[in-house]
């Protein structure tokens, strides 16, 4: 029962830490032992914040604004 809960996340992972790693521009494992190290000292709360990370990460097509292509002063 656990390899299979195991398998699934390792299968389905949502990218936030290598998402996070790019932006900042550090190694993603470094991004992983912030998380755990986090996690124990606030007692689970930055596990929550990953999991919103996650969920906006896997739906951020819906996320994104339309703008409209505006014409320069050129073009009128």
């Amino acid at each position: 029962m656990i390899q299979k809960v195991v398998f699934f996340f390792e299968m389905r992972s949502f990218g936030v830490c290598g998402w996070w790693a790019r932006k900042l521009g550090i190694s993603s494992s470094k991004v992983r032992i912030g998380f755990i190290y986090s996690s124990f000292i606030a007692l689970g709360s930055p596990l929550l914040i990953y999991l919103i990370m996650a969920w906006v990460l896997e739906h951020k097509h819906y996320f994104k604004l339309q703008r409209k292509k505006r014409n320069t002063i050129w073009e009128l």
